[in-house]
């Protein structure tokens, strides 16, 4: 039987890119697929690829950044199929440059679109599970949200996409911590492949080879991954961030306490320096951020 059969996912910025790839792959494993997408064209053709496959989709262009535009594709969503038991928060947009450059617009569209974004359909639909539990419907549902590389080790000429893609690891392990007990799992992915924003941004890293070699770099690489956290048999994966690039999968080891000195008092400020090396010496250096030097 498909590992999802009869269950109803939401994907935000479907119509190309990874969220195409997710929701031809979860249409293939017998789910119902809401396409979501501003670019009301681009839905319809996923969707009409998803009704060709034997598969069934609706399209919804609606805005994600606010709560009433995004409790319309909650609407239709159960209009359409009855309840919704999937989220994947997908949707993104890029507006790179040095830190020094950067202005308040472009922080404001990133930070809109990607955290915001992530908060307006994931708090609908929380509180909709929450109010279902708490009525004794059982539930097992997913949230799974897209940080990204540059949100957990940083990204040089995306000061505003890495801190917003850090955000949302960090809202990632907050949900996953608070809706536990309502049937909700809450995790995220960085994954790493061909969309439009990678290609702007570095279109001779991504390009499909020419040959017949693997393509690494292909959307439908991280699908598998995506489509089987959004089953019910992954109820046991809660709060973890994922990395998914061509066929590696990496778990994320995240921020956590690392060496300490404890003097039991008040240090003074001329023990700074010394304290400071010591815990330089014990620690594991961090990653790179991403195009440093």
């Amino acid at each position: 039987m498909a590992i999802c059969q009869d269950r109803t996912v939401i994907i935000t910025g479907s119509g190309g890119g990874l969220g195409r790839a997710y929701a031809l792959a979860f249409a293939a494993e017998g789910a119902n697929v809401v396409v979501n997408d501003i670019r009301l064209d681009a839905a319809k053709a996923v969707v009409g690829e998803i009704n060709n496959n034997g598969g069934k989709a609706i399209a919804n262009s609606s805005d994600i950044t606010t709560t009433a535009t995004a409790q319309q594709i909650v609407d239709d969503a159960i209009s359409a199929f009855g309840e919704v038991h999937v989220l994947i928060n997908n949707a993104g947009v890029l507006r790179d440059g040095m830190f020094v450059n950067s202005d308040e617009d472009s922080w404001d569209m990133v930070m809109r679109v990607h955290l915001k974004g992530h908060f307006c359909l994931a708090n609908i639909l929380s509180r909709r599970w929450r109010d279902l539990a708490k009525a004794g419907t059982p539930i097992n549902a997913r949230i799974i949200n897209t940080s990204s590389g540059a949100g957990l080790q940083g990204s040089v000429g995306q000061s505003n996409y890495s801190a917003a893609k850090g955000g949302v690891a960090s809202l990632t392990l907050v949900q996953a911590a608070e809706l536990a007990r309502y049937g909700i799992t809450a995790n995220a992915l960085a994954p790493a492949a061909r969309t439009a924003m990678t290609e702007s941004a570095m279109p001779d890293v991504v390009k499909k080879p020419e040959d017949d070699s693997f393509d690494a770099w292909s959307p439908d690489n991280v699908a598998p991954l995506v489509v089987w956290l959004g089953s019910e048999g992954s109820s046991h994966i809660n709060g973890q961030i994922f990395e998914s690039q061509g066929g590696r999968i990496s778990l994320c080891d995240g921020w956590r306490t690392g060496p300490t000195i404890d003097k039991g008092t008040k240090f003074d400020v001329n023990e700074i320096p010394d304290v400071i090396a010591k815990l330089n010496t014990q620690s594991v250096a961090p990653q790179k951020v991403w195009g440093s030097k």
